[in-house]
């Protein structure tokens, strides 16, 4: 549940923002680099991210003024942005909330925290910094105008990703969805001046000065801003509680939805008190489907032991590039091997990976994708998709990946291509569904 963009006015600028949900407690989120109050809470994990947060609050998002559908302006002060904060909330009707603010919106909620105590209920930070420039993190002058460079060069065809989520660097949907987001949010000029502004910023002179209860959470491998940054800020605010998450990937949208969910299970119990119980969740995501040509007379021919050792060749094939893709391994019945991932891309090219890894072992498998919501406890999904793509996976021919259209339309700008299979009656699933084949990746 969403309200439409509303815009708060912040001296003459300006700020658009939406509200999200109707929980009992307010929680303002502030962005790092980049926003945009629609197409930001598109992506699949964001919208999982606000679907968790609203369960136990009504949720803030805004764009900072020179982004996203706020006003364009050019110059902008730390204090200026602080204010903007206050707008908002004063517009959302807001009197107190947690502030909850990532990469460098960590400087602008530390700063909002010191300045008005009276209405922060909790801090919470994420991936962030006191200052770019403090040792032992410290950015020289040098290598950050090498790297404003190269982001002026290339921006608009998510050129942030390969430095703040190198695990996604080959994944052409995800860099395509951040190219969009890049360009909807800022022009180059405008993000370079930011980034300028945020290399001056330093508020390691706040921190003694936060009052408010203080959660700071870290990815132990953040390439982008260092774990000593967090654990800085964590020594430094009186009372603070530090979390560590793994993982390499500085932007939050990169985040799989186990470290998501670690992220988010954190901050409610924070919040709340409480932490949530594992409840089945409802989570859109990528299934897979593979199995073997002819099994029956491959095994009925070979017999029962060396049966039992191709089978494992191929488990063992296959599993690499789950492993390789990121996907996760669900159940194997037989040799039918089911397995979800987190984006359509990567299933496709995990099954055409598998298709010719086996091919080598004289093997033939036959694969199906789908991309819907699932129920999801523990190891178990369970739910409609999953039915839709073992159907679909029985539907396909020998050595080919069949995708439903709902596949087909989430990777265009992918470069995956598919010849059109026409449409099928799918057994128990209501309906009928156009199927494409994978041709070239």
């Amino acid at each position: 549940m969403a309200d439409d963009i509303k815009y708060a006015k912040s001296g003459d600028v300006h700020i658009a923002y939406r509200v999200f949900g109707d929980g009992p407690r307010d929680l303002v989120l502030i962005p790092g680099t980049l926003s945009h109050a629609d197409l930001y809470w598109e992506f699949p994990i964001n919208r999982y991210l606000l679907k968790r947060l609203t369960s136990f609050a009504r949720v803030i998002v805004f764009d900072k003024r020179g982004q996203g559908l706020s006003d364009r302006v050019a110059e902008q002060t730390l204090e200026e942005r602080v204010g903007d904060v206050r707008a908002v909330m004063d517009a959302a009707g807001s009197s107190r909330a947690t502030i909850y603010g990532w990469s460098e919106g960590g400087s602008m909620s530390l700063m909002f925290s010191a300045t008005y105590p009276e209405r922060t209920s909790a801090l919470v930070l994420c991936g962030s910094f006191a200052s770019i420039k403090a040792a032992p993190w410290a950015v020289s002058q040098e290598r950050w105008e090498k790297l404003l460079h190269r982001i002026e060069t290339h921006w608009g065809r998510g050129v942030l990703v390969p430095i703040n989520a190198p695990s996604r660097k080959d994944d052409a949907a995800f860099v395509e969805w951040f190219g969009r987001l890049e360009r909807a949010s800022a022009s180059p000029g405008a993000i370079l001046a930011l980034m300028r502004a945020n290399h001056e910023i330093d508020v390691r002179h706040v921190l003694p000065a936060i009052q408010a209860p203080t959660l700071i959470l870290h990815r132990v491998g953040d390439r982008t801003v260092p774990v000593e940054a967090g654990r800085y800020l964590a020594q430094h605010i009186r009372g603070a509680k530090y979390v560590e998450l793994p993982g390499d990937d500085h932007l939050q949208q990169a985040f799989d939805q186990k470290t998501m969910d670690l992220l988010i299970d954190e901050i409610e119990e924070f919040v709340t008190g409480a932490r949530p119980g594992p409840e089945p969740d409802r989570v859109l995501v990528t299934v897979m489907f593979t199995d073997l040509v002819s099994s029956t007379e491959r095994a009925a021919a070979v017999g029962d032991r060396r049966w039992r050792e191709i089978l494992d060749r191929y488990l063992d094939a296959a599993r690499r590039q789950l492993e390789r893709f990121r996907g996760r391994e669900i159940d194997v019945a037989g040799d039918g091997l089911f397995a979800i991932f987190d984006g359509p891309a990567r299933a496709i090219r995990c099954a055409c990976a598998i298709r010719d890894a086996v091919q080598a072992l004289g093997l033939e498998v036959r694969a199906g994708r789908h991309t819907g919501e699932c129920e999801v406890a523990g190891s178990k999904v369970t739910g409609i998709a999953v039915h839709t793509g073992a159907r679909i996976a029985a539907a396909a021919q020998p050595q080919e990946v069949l995708a439903s259209g709902t596949v087909r339309d989430l990777v265009a700008g992918s470069g995956i291509c598919f010849d059109d299979r026409g449409s099928h009656r799918l057994k128990g699933v209501p309906g009928d569904w156009r199927l494409f084949a994978v041709t070239s990746t």
